[in-house]
């Protein structure tokens, strides 16, 4: 596993806290998939609210890393803003960066990302920022201070997988020395395999697994199709052929007059 930021992790699986029937079902999603990350977004009704403080404690409990975010956000000072509220609430310097230029995809706000990025890593945060494949936005983000990559897999909660496999791929060849993390789109297992055989080092996911019928064996599945995606990967694969190409050989096979 690569690490991220200096911290490496057992499970590739990044899972979201949000949407889910009920927090002792998320606290089950996260036993059983044993996911090393769980994402936070601040409620915006405040701290003080004892509902609120009852859900931080069931997070704290979870025993993984606490990576917040500044979900909703759509303008650079709020996003810096809810930043530094989340590293005051959760002792963290882990922070996960949205800024939304576009209200019906989620799209990032590549411009005011690069920017808040910029503010938050000279502030001494660890920016994950949530952008897109794009190489240029990217190389952007880097100089910034980001050491990590979040690239969207289709738009939040869409469920649709991988929507640029080319562009991923691309990315992927680009910053081969960079953590790479798909984060958003993701619905199936085999989503989150397909992200792991492209070489991505971890998949954030919170919408397929909270909002499935079953939380439970949705983020078990998850997990272990995490797990067969790198492998996968390590196992160095064949390359796709334009032909058929026979397993068992013809040399040495009988012919019949």
């Amino acid at each position: 596993m690569r690490s991220f930021y200096g911290v490496t992790l057992d499970n590739p699986l990044m899972l979201g806290t949000a949407l889910y029937p009920s927090p002792a079902i998320m606290a089950d999603a996260f036993a059983t998939s044993k996911a090393a990350v769980a994402t936070v977004s601040l409620r915006r009704e405040g701290s003080v609210d004892q509902a609120g403080q009852d859900f931080w404690n069931i997070i704290r409990d979870l025993s993984v890393h606490i990576l917040p975010n500044t979900a909703g956000c759509h303008s650079v000072k709020e996003a810096v803003t809810t930043a530094h509220m989340a590293r005051e609430i959760f002792n963290t310097n882990w922070i996960k960066l949205e800024v939304i230029g576009h209200t019906d995809t989620l799209q990032p706000d590549v411009f005011g990302l690069v920017e808040a990025a910029r503010i938050l890593s000279q502030d001494g945060f660890q920016v994950f920022p949530y952008t897109t494949e794009d190489l240029v936005v990217a190389e952007k983000l880097l100089h910034a201070g980001c050491e990590v990559l979040m690239p969207w897999g289709a738009p939040i909660g869409s469920g649709q997988g991988l929507n640029n496999i080319l562009g991923l791929r691309s990315m992927r060849a680009h910053f081969a020395d960079v953590p790479l993390v798909i984060d958003a789109g993701i619905g199936l297992p085999s989503h989150a395999t397909a992200a792991m055989e492209l070489g991505f080092d971890a998949v954030l996911l919170n919408t397929a697994v909270a909002k499935a019928g079953d939380p439970v064996e949705m983020a078990r599945a998850m997990a272990l199709a995490l797990a067969a995606g790198q492998a996968g990967a390590n196992a160095d694969p064949m390359e796709p052929r334009d032909m058929a190409a026979p397993s068992t050989p013809v040399i040495g096979k009988a012919f019949l007059e």
